[in-house]
């Protein structure tokens, strides 16, 4: 019934995950990747990529690969891969807003025959649940019969130049035993790493929301352990060294837990949960201080001011890094913004830069200004942030030259050795 020779693609989201996926397909497929983004789709055509996910060359190379934002375009797949976010509300609460859209926007070009594999982390159950009623319902086709549907879950890792899409193990599964095989071969098309075909759906959208759920609840025991270890003057990271000798010892470290996965996807999860009645303690417990991070890294900062009598009201303050991840623009849901908040509830001046963000881009989705260039003798605080390789270059005394003659480091990501920073997590 499926065949290869006749695989006709469209990605759906040209983001952080589809525009690789699109890219890859585009080298072996004819593929069309679709955004509602118009100057997306024009910065694509002109083979630029400001997510730096892809280089222009792979642009170039990915000769089978056309763009476009009009719905027409889509007519002539069978085989759509929907790789759009899947954010939380103000309220901690799921928003399948752009699922929804996406499922709409292919619903209107469906026809008999067609797959719709969804990429975007979802809890259990929303594949079946919320998309396939809005392809049904749109298309007036019978789902298993007339289309089918997959789940295959995204392990993008942004910023990553060794682990890729191509090489990292791809999960797959389909609503049907023969479909969840064709996606499978499909997939192998580009996977080199290989693929694992769940026995589900549910248990494909299971696997990927635990995976970020996982590191999530780790990190919180460890921001926790750091909290006690603070407290008792205890150097945390030498306290991780030390217990990391042991071979089963997991190698966690503390920090500000955002990003559009591990500070995310929890909620997935413990939504689902309680919509049957359970409460997930643990879960919650995990995001709860991890959310708290931020407000306890600027309440360190100014404790320490105070113990070195510099004064706070009207100080000057220096942000090393913004986005969420070393290396990489991407600034959704970075935890950075909360200290920030919470430093500014002192009325003191705060500079943040970071050469990898986009300006306008902060100054959309925060109200942020970046500096473009660093002073020297100009701060009576520095805080390492994010550990982009162009701050692990620095030495001490690059740093030290930013700040006043008298000056706190705050050295958040281990980046300098421990005698040099006056304060760390």
């Amino acid at each position: 019934m499926f065949q290869l020779e006749q695989l006709s693609i469209a990605i759906v989201g040209l983001g952080y995950v589809g525009l690789p996926l699109a890219v890859e397909f585009g080298k072996q497929k004819n593929t069309i990747g679709f955004d509602i983004n118009l100057q997306r789709i024009q910065q694509l055509i002109d083979g630029h990529d400001h997510t730096l996910e892809t280089s222009s060359d792979e642009l170039r190379h990915a000769k089978l690969l056309s763009y476009s934002s009009d719905l027409n375009d889509l007519k002539s797949a069978n085989f759509f891969i929907v790789t759009v976010p899947t954010p939380i509300d103000d309220f901690k609460q799921p928003d399948l807003t752009p699922l929804i859209k996406s499922s709409e926007t292919i619903a209107k070009v469906l026809k008999k025959g067609d797959i719709v594999v969804y990429e975007s982390t979802v809890y259990p159950g929303a594949t079946e649940e919320v998309c396939i009623p809005v392809l049904e319902k749109i298309s007036g086709l019978k789902f298993n019969q007339d289309f089918f549907v997959g789940y295959s879950p995204e392990r993008i890792n942004p910023g990553d130049k060794q682990r890729r899409v191509t090489n990292i193990l791809k999960i797959t599964s389909g609503s049907t035993a023969e479909v969840a095989d064709y996606i499978d071969q499909v997939y192998k098309l580009i996977i080199e790493a290989g693929t694992y075909k769940a026995p589900s759906i549910k248990v494909a959208e299971a696997a990927k929301v635990i995976e970020n759920t996982q590191r999530d609840v780790n990190i919180a025991l460890i921001n926790e352990l750091a909290l006690i270890f603070n407290k008792l003057d205890i150097d945390t990271e030498e306290v991780l060294k030390a217990a990391g000798t042991k071979w089963n010892f997991l190698p966690f470290r503390p920090g500000l837990v955002g990003g559009h996965c591990i500070g995310v996807d929890p909620y997935y999860l413990t939504h689902k949960a309680q919509s049957i009645g359970l409460h997930p303690e643990i879960i919650l417990a995990a995001r709860r201080l991890n959310d708290r991070m931020g407000e306890y890294v600027a309440t360190q900062l100014i404790k320490e001011m105070v113990k070195q009598r510099i004064q706070v009201v009207g100080s000057k303050i220096l942000i090393m890094g913004l986005s969420f991840k070393e290396n990489c623009p991407d600034i959704r849901n970075t935890k950075i913004v909360d200290m920030v908040k919470a430093l500014k509830e002192y009325d003191l001046d705060l500079d943040i830069y970071d050469p990898w963000v986009d300006p306008q881009e902060v100054e959309h989705e925060y109200g942020l200004a970046p500096v473009a260039d660093l002073k020297s003798d100009n701060y009576d605080a520095i805080v390492i942030a994010v550990a982009h390789d162009q701050f692990k270059s620095m030495t001490i005394d690059q740093f030290k030259q930013l700040g006043k003659e008298k000056h706190v480091l705050y050295d958040l990501k281990y980046v300098l050795d421990k005698e040099h920073s006056n304060i760390r997590l």
